[in-house]
C-alpha cells in the first residue's frame, strides 16, 4: 500500500517546502511485499528501490500549465532466454499512472474521486481490464 503524505493542488507556487512520500515504501507483488528504501529525491520528484535493484518507484510532478503527477513502478528480472534456456537474459517492465489536472477547477477530492473510479473500474473482477489490456483488447 502507498501512503500519500501529502497531495494538495491548486496553488503549488505558495508552498514553502516539498512534501514527500514516507520512507520506505511498500508495494506487494505476487502476494510478496516489497520494501523500498528512498534513495533520490529532488524538488519535484522521488525514487525509492528495494536493496537488490529488482523493484523501483518513482514519484514525479511537472507543474506548468496543468499539473501533471505521475508515480511509476518498475520492475525487473532475471529469466531463461527463450531463444536459448541455457542463457539467462535481463526483462524489465514499468507501470505507470498520470494524473493531469488543470491549476484550478478541481479540488484535491473531486481529482482523487475520479482517480479512484478509475482504479476500481481496473481492478473490478480480479483485474480483468488490466488482463483485457495486457492481452492487447483496445
Amino acid at each position: 500500500m502507498i501512503t500519500f503524505v501529502y497531495l494538495e493542488f491548486p496553488d503549488d507556487a505558495s508552498r514553502t517546502g516539498t512534501p514527500m512520500f514516507a520512507d520506505p515504501q511498500t508495494v506487494t507483488i505476487s502476494a510478496v511485499a516489497q520494501v523500498l528504501a528512498r534513495t533520490g529525491v529532488t524538488a519535484n520528484s522521488g525514487t525509492f528501490q528495494k536493496s537488490d535493484g529488482n523493484v523501483g518507484l518513482v514519484v514525479g510532478q511537472a507543474i506548468g500549465k496543468r499539473a501533471r503527477r505521475s508515480i511509476r513502478l518498475n520492475h525487473r528480472k532475471i529469466a531463461a532466454n527463450p531463444f536459448d534456456s541455457s542463457i539467462n537474459a535481463e526483462y524489465s517492465m514499468s507501470a505507470y499512472l498520470v494524473i493531469d489536472v488543470p491549476p484550478v477547477g478541481y479540488t484535491v477530492a473531486e481529482a482523487q474521486a475520479v482517480v479512484d473510479g478509475f482504479l476500481a473500474y481496473l481492478t473490478a473482477s480480479s483485474g480483468a481490464k488490466v488482463t483485457q489490456l495486457l492481452g492487447g483488447e483496445v
